[in-house]
């Protein structure tokens, strides 16, 4: 009998598995929409949400960058440094090295790019743990940023440059296209093309993956790599928003990045998941950082909101492993 009602909690618990991961993530996000627009009505002025998806969008680019790299059981701690020092060397290059629209776009997504590399070469060449690896880059970067800015924000971007992060596209602001744009680029990437699934074979089995001939370091460094070059656009976008290559920016976006890739149902432990989902996970941290500072909310108690949800999201991730495995 005890066995009976054990094999009858596992079938409820895997249907609402099966439920929450079809629409469990969306139908949060939209109670959590709907309850901070009645608790402040200021929630829903259309002057709001519109900085509501811009802020989504700097957090966004990232978040796709990061689902592949989670996807493989990886992690990065490095993306909020690498957001500043790119966008000290976009605002250099804007201010102090001649101005060039051109070199101010290219180099810091390249330098970006060049970080992801180095981020997943180290930890698969040197068979070291991505998080010790990022953890160690994450203050280097952070350090190389006060440096070349000489400890003073760099500020005067030019009207050109500005438009990456405060433009508009008819009513759409700029970075917004820029987030979708990324987010059904790497959708059909990761569900229509051979990358793709190997992605997802490696993080579902790396031993297998390697037994079946998939070259796993290859695709691991070419998933920092991306990430590092998503984080530099991401760079690029909010120092054009604030007109300012700025010392502390990027601080703390390692757990808003990394929340809104768990909260939209990619496991830590890799292979499954996916972009789509990310995106409703970043709207949903937007929304709640946003409702929070409306409420009055000090930020130390936004920290830890934030800090219990990526628990929940994780534990759940576990529970749902554990059901579908029983």
């Amino acid at each position: 009998m005890p066995v009976l009602v054990e094999e009858k909690s596992a079938q409820v618990f895997q249907k609402f598995f099966v439920f929450w991961d079809r629409v469990g993530i969306l139908l949060a996000f939209l109670v959590v929409f709907v309850m901070f627009g009645a608790l402040t009505p200021v929630f829903f002025h259309p002057l709001n949400i519109l900085n509501v998806i811009r802020q989504v969008s700097i957090i966004g680019v990232i978040a796709v960058g990061m689902t592949f790299v989670i996807l493989l059981g990886g992690i990065d701690l490095s993306v909020g440094s690498i957001v500043a020092f790119t966008g000290i060397i976009a605002a250099g290059f804007q201010v102090k090295w001649g101005g060039s629209l051109f070199l101010s776009i290219v180099v810091p997504l390249l330098i970006g790019g060049g970080i992801g590399f180095l981020n997943g070469f180290i930890s698969t060449k040197g068979k070291l743990h991505p998080f010790i690896v990022t953890l160690g880059m994450m203050s280097i970067f952070r350090g190389a940023t006060l440096l070349v800015a000489q400890g003073k924000p760099i500020s005067g971007m030019s009207p050109a440059f500005r438009f990456i992060g405060a433009g508009m596209v008819g009513p759409i602001p700029f970075p917004v296209i820029l987030f979708l744009g990324c987010v059904i680029i790497a959708g059909i990437v990761l569900k229509r093309t051979v990358f793709g699934r190997y992605i997802y074979a490696i993080g579902g089995n790396e031993e297998a993956a390697l037994l079946s001939g998939i070259m796993v370091e290859r695709y691991k460094i070419s998933a920092f790599t991306l990430l590092g070059f998503l984080s530099g656009l991401s760079g690029l976008i909010l120092t054009s928003r604030l007109n300012s290559g700025e010392l502390v920016a990027g601080q703390g976006y390692e757990l808003d990045v990394i929340a809104s890739v768990v909260i939209g149902g990619t496991s830590l432990m890799g292979g499954e998941g996916g972009v789509y989902g990310t995106l409703i996970g970043a709207l949903l941290i937007g929304v709640v950082s946003n409702g929070l500072n409306l409420l009055g909310v000090q930020p130390y108690w936004q920290m830890i909101v934030k800090g219990v949800i990526v628990i929940f999201a994780v534990l759940l991730d576990r529970l749902k492993r554990r059901f579908r495995t029983a």
